[in-house]
């Protein structure tokens, strides 16, 4: 069985790991929210900066944790797309020189196939083809897996993805940064059936609407001018902006969205296995509603352990085993990328670096 060590520093995570198979050896992570909050968002060069600085310590830290010195694993592996491209570096650079240096493959790693192995660090999959809820503060897909490698995109978010929404509302509702946990928190108690939110759809070129794709930026809006117009009003009566009710109503909203469309895909596609990974994954909401809608149509679950749901390298890790059980390599001249399709993934394997 495969050991590798991986590497994770596609945004604002800074994260190593070592995994056998789907076991995790050691993981790591060193997180730059607290920095990141002052902005309210993301600062792409605060983030390379730090992944530079705290890279080198994880991995030491997890070679020491797991016994194993770089020299010992049998590859190293990076993710090398999508993302932020100078934070995407640091991990790339700093993966294909070790490999080069101890004489090891090298594997670059679609950072969403990453999330996809996540559910793999807790219960066994049953077998293929099954259906992935992919939601995270970049992405929101709904994915079809039909064997490891073997990806197609049935769903997808045309605006912004379902973490980038909580983080905007957050900031409208002065919750800080990250929004889901924030929205979360302030949500507990609240009434989420006080305020009637749209659940934007996507129109068909033919007419009606697309029955799996996203959009969140209708939702925002709604949002905004609920906010506007308690506020005015609040200026009339002194009453407090209803804080904990407006984030219950929008976290209601997004997860209704989410279970609804992803059970239906799974019915439509006759898959009897519904996959959810991604940040968004740890919304407590999100999950209790999933459990009792498929509970209903009588789909079995699956939902990657709470640790692993945010960005990391164990998840990273599990994918590169899959990877090198089947053969591949990357060349080591490949780059990195902001943008790459899911189902472009296996081509980070040709002979030619296709970046």
């Amino acid at each position: 069985m495969a050991t590798v060590l991986a590497l994770e520093t596609s945004c604002d995570e800074s994260a190593a790991a070592i995994v056998r198979g789907s076991t995790v050896l050691a993981s790591a992570v060193a997180s730059q929210v607290e920095e990141h909050a002052r902005w309210g968002g993301v600062v792409p060069e605060i983030a390379s900066r730090r992944h530079v600085e705290a890279l080198p310590q994880l991995i030491e830290q997890v070679c020491g944790q797991s016994g194993l010195p770089v020299a010992a694993v049998d590859a190293v592996a990076a993710t090398v797309a999508p993302g932020l491209v100078g934070a995407l570096l640091v991990a790339s650079v700093t993966g294909r020189t070790l490999a080069r240096l101890h004489d090891k493959p090298f594997l670059g790693i679609h950072h969403l196939e990453g999330h996809l192995a996540s559910v793999q660090l807790g219960e066994p999959l049953p077998e293929g083809p099954y259906l992935v809820l992919l939601v995270s503060g970049g992405h929101t897909e709904l994915v079809r897996v039909d064997a490891p490698g073997h990806f197609s995109r049935i769903g997808r978010s045309h605006d912004d993805a379902a973490g980038e929404a909580f983080d905007k509302v957050a900031r409208l509702l002065g919750l800080g940064y990250p929004g889901g946990p924030a929205i979360q928190a302030a949500a507990a108690g609240g009434d989420p059936s006080r305020f009637a939110l749209p659940k934007g759809r996507i129109s068909l070129p033919g007419g009606g609407f697309h029955p799996y794709d996203f959009s969140f930026s209708g939702l925002k809006t709604a949002m905004l001018r609920e906010v506007r117009a308690l506020e005015q009003r609040q200026q009339e009566s002194g009453e407090p902006l209803p804080v904990a009710d407006l984030a219950a109503s929008f976290e209601q909203v997004v997860a209704e969205v989410l279970v609804e469309r992803s059970c239906r895909c799974a019915r439509d596609q006759g898959l009897r296995t519904l996959v959810l990974v991604g940040g968004v994954a740890a919304n407590r909401r999100l999950r209790t509603l999933l459990e009792a809608r498929c509970g209903r149509e009588k789909l079995q679950w699956r939902v990657a352990p709470l640790a692993y749901c945010t960005d990391n390298a164990a998840m990273i890790g599990v994918a590169a085993c899959r990877r090198l059980e089947a053969g591949v390599r990357s060349a080591f001249d490949l780059g990195v990328a902001a943008r790459l399709p899911l189902d472009q993934a296996g081509r980070l394997y040709e002979t030619q670096a296709l970046f």
